[in-house]
């Protein structure tokens, strides 16, 4: 038996409780993992709590990310004990996901922890994390095309007091480039400082509709917002900068107009992680263990057990948490 969140849907309506399963109920696959850790995404709040269709069947276990040690393997590249995390891949959607003690999954979606990195911290890190890096390393690879170096401009991070805002900031910060970190509670200005931020904005400089072009301020943007914000984004960053747009916590919708690309020669860079290459995630989550400095990370995450997940689900969607949720699946 193991312990897991289980989200159903019947006439009665739909609800996420904490349920004891037997491991037989577990869904195919090649690799049986024993979960240590898994988080609490925005992503994982919408299924939780119903307030978006992610889940596409059910009953569903949520959860995006886990890590953990495996326990049993049908597959060569993976052998009982080795330590591994998953990512994305439509697990918590699809397929039973990382918010219980147990995962099958295919052997195609794990990858080995890396070195240097526990389980626990590489749940600290999550997608919200990985997700960060992966903007970050989409906006340097712009920067090296264009010559563009740290201390060359402004660098926007949008949704800051969040988990992807507040890991960019982190990384950003220690690759030497100034942050400038947008968001709706001032309150949390010295934690944006303490990862990193130079200097701090109330998001409703950007969140209100805007001009299609507005004074240069940014070489990059990673956006975490959409809507509103992600055209005021564009609008303002400068000749030939980049944004990399990776949310919508405002919104789907882009109320933009094609003239920062066409006459600033702005790229927009969208980033999916969910379905990114396996050597992509493991350039991503390498760096992650080489670049993000632990006290920082350890700052900004807060650990919950499973069963607290569902309550905290509802305080993700309303803006009440910062940085990082980690969820213990055996507290």
């Amino acid at each position: 038996m193991f312990k897991a969140l289980l989200i159903d849907k019947t006439d009665a309506g739909y609800g996420c409780t904490l349920a004891e399963l037997p491991e037989e109920r577990l869904p195919p696959g090649d690799v049986t993992v024993r979960v240590s850790h898994s988080t609490l995404n925005y992503k994982d709040a919408l299924a939780i709590t119903g307030r978006a269709p992610v889940v596409r069947q059910f009953p569903m276990v949520p959860g995006i990310d886990l890590a953990g040690t495996v326990e049993a393997s049908d597959d060569p590249r993976f052998a009982p004990g080795d330590a591994v995390l998953l990512n994305g891949w439509g697990v918590g959607e699809v397929h039973w996901g990382g918010l219980a003690q147990r995962a099958r999954v295919k052997a195609n979606w794990l990858q080995p922890l890396p070195a240097g990195l526990s389980a626990a911290e590489a749940m600290a890190i999550g997608t919200a994390g990985y997700t960060a890096m992966l903007c970050v390393m989409a906006l340097q690879a712009h920067w090296q095309a264009q010559g563009v170096t740290p201390g060359s401009g402004d660098v926007l991070v949008t949704g800051a007091g969040g988990g992807v805002g507040s890991v960019a900031i982190a990384l950003l910060a220690r690759a030497g480039h100034r942050v400038v970190a947008s968001t709706g509670r001032p309150h949390e200005a010295d934690y944006l400082h303490a990862l990193g931020a130079a200097d701090v904005i109330d998001r409703a400089q950007l969140s209100a509709p805007g001009k299609p072009l507005q004074k240069e301020r940014w070489i990059g943007v990673v956006d975490a917002v959409g809507s509103h914000t992600l055209a005021n984004a564009c609008a303002s960053t400068r000749y030939g900068g980049a944004v990399a747009a990776c949310g919508l916590a405002q919104g789907m919708d882009f109320p933009a107009t094609v003239a920062p690309f066409i006459l600033r020669g702005v790229t927009l860079y969208g980033i999916d992680s969910v379905m990114a290459p396996m050597a992509r995630r493991r350039e991503a989550w390498s760096r992650l263990a080489a670049e993000l400095d632990r006290a920082v990370l350890a700052r900004m995450t807060q650990t919950i057990g499973l069963a607290d997940a569902i309550g905290a689900a509802h305080d993700v969607l309303a803006g009440r948490v910062r940085g990082r949720l980690r969820v213990d699946v055996n507290a």
